[in-house]
């Protein structure tokens, strides 16, 4: 960084955004570094509905707590630090869909949107609004461009086991163009020390684990507590729980209540485990079976970001990962239409879920991703 300029860093409250903080507050450089954090919902808002706690389960990021150490933080670097109010626009662009694709059967990922509308596009905004060039996250990603392409690429960070980059896939050019990842090349236990060299007192606090609208993690209490909320009633989406021969084998209370591989909360009599394939949100049948027949060697996916290519011209071989914990499997990827691929699976995956990313990487860069239908 030769040129001096001002970088805005997203302060999340963590030891991660923290320690990203420190680093660059203290490069001596002579860039400025300004502290932001998005306050995004009322942790009380629901307390005590439908059996959601009166305080807010620890663990959870973007809490009040955590605007607290964030603002701490600042203070000990010396750099000034801003809260921007962004809690009508996440209702908008994350809660909302969150509970529309619950209810029509999907499973949703909400760190994915909460990354492509909020945290990357309107802190951009926030930071260009105080004369800031670029932002700093403590996502564990590396970002570099790649002058023959033409292009910003996206690749996975040292540390595997933090990577991030499953939930970036919806970053455009111009947001990586703006953006840094100190932490890309840094394991945790490494970002941990540096943090205690900064002399930052939450060193130790624990990683966030909870969605951070989700009180007490419980997303069915929190979907009839919002839709109460709002003077909307629950819709009836009551039906049969069906096998996969056709069968009708029992009753469900709605579809909201069931996610693709899920085995608890059947409530149905079997000699052996029994899990969710299929969701159909015109009949509101719920299809169950074992185990194997949740394997499936085929995906489709819309809503693309391309983030390495331009545009998929013809098959690719990729690796795909439909889910964050899931180790990104061998396939073969082909377009489908302007607006969707199919991914077909050298071995069959388990629990391939509507309303997740297919994120789809070439050796450690990200090609691309989109959302399963």
């Amino acid at each position: 960084m030769s040129e001096k300029r001002t970088i805005a860093v997203a302060m999340s409250g963590g030891v991660d955004s923290s320690t990203v903080a420190a680093m660059l507050a203290r490069l001596g450089d002579g860039n400025q570094v300004v502290g932001l954090t998005l306050q995004l919902w009322d942790q009380t808002r629901l307390a005590g509905k439908h059996g959601i706690p009166e305080a807010p389960k620890a663990g959870r990021c973007c809490s009040l707590d955590d605007v607290y150490d964030a603002r701490r933080v600042a203070e000990h670097l010396g750099i000034p630090y801003y809260v921007v109010n962004q809690e009508e626009r996440f209702e908008k662009d994350v809660v909302r869909p969150f509970v529309s694709e619950y209810l029509a059967g999907r499973t949703p990922i909400p760190c994915s949107l909460c990354n492509n509308h909020l945290k990357f596009d309107q802190l951009l905004k926030t930071a260009r609004s105080i004369g800031a060039e670029a932002i700093a996250t403590g996502h564990y990603a590396v970002n570099e461009y790649d002058e023959k392409r033409g292009r910003w690429i996206l690749k996975r960070p040292a540390d595997l086991a933090k990577d991030q980059t499953y939930f970036l896939f919806g970053l455009t050019q111009e947001q990586l163009a703006h953006t840094l990842f100190p932490l890309g090349n840094l394991t945790k236990p490494e970002v941990r020390e540096v943090a205690r060299q900064k002399g930052l007192a939450l060193a130790e606090k624990p990683d966030s684990q909870e969605i951070c609208f989700i009180p007490g993690g419980d997303y069915k209490q929190f979907l009839t507590a919002y839709l109460e909320e709002q003077g909307e009633e629950m819709p009836d989406t009551a039906g049969e729980l069906v096998a996969s021969n056709g069968e009708v084998i029992g009753k469900h209370a709605g579809i909201s209540n069931f996610t693709v591989g899920q085995r608890k909360g059947l409530n149905v009599g079997s000699p052996s485990p029994l899990y969710v394939l299929n969701i159909d949100p015109a009949s509101n049948r719920v299809m169950v079976g074992a185990d194997a027949e949740l394997a499936t060697d085929t995906l489709r996916a819309n809503r693309l970001n391309w983030i390495s290519i331009e545009k998929l011209t013809s098959p690719m071989r990729v690796k795909a990962k439909i889910r964050h914990r899931h180790e990104p499997a061998w396939a073969t990827l082909e377009a489908a239409g302007v607006e969707e691929v199919v991914a077909r699976f050298d071995e069959p995956q388990r629990a391939v879920t509507p309303g997740q990313s297919a994120v789809f990487y070439d050796g450690d860069e990200v090609v691309g991703g989109g959302w399963i239908v």
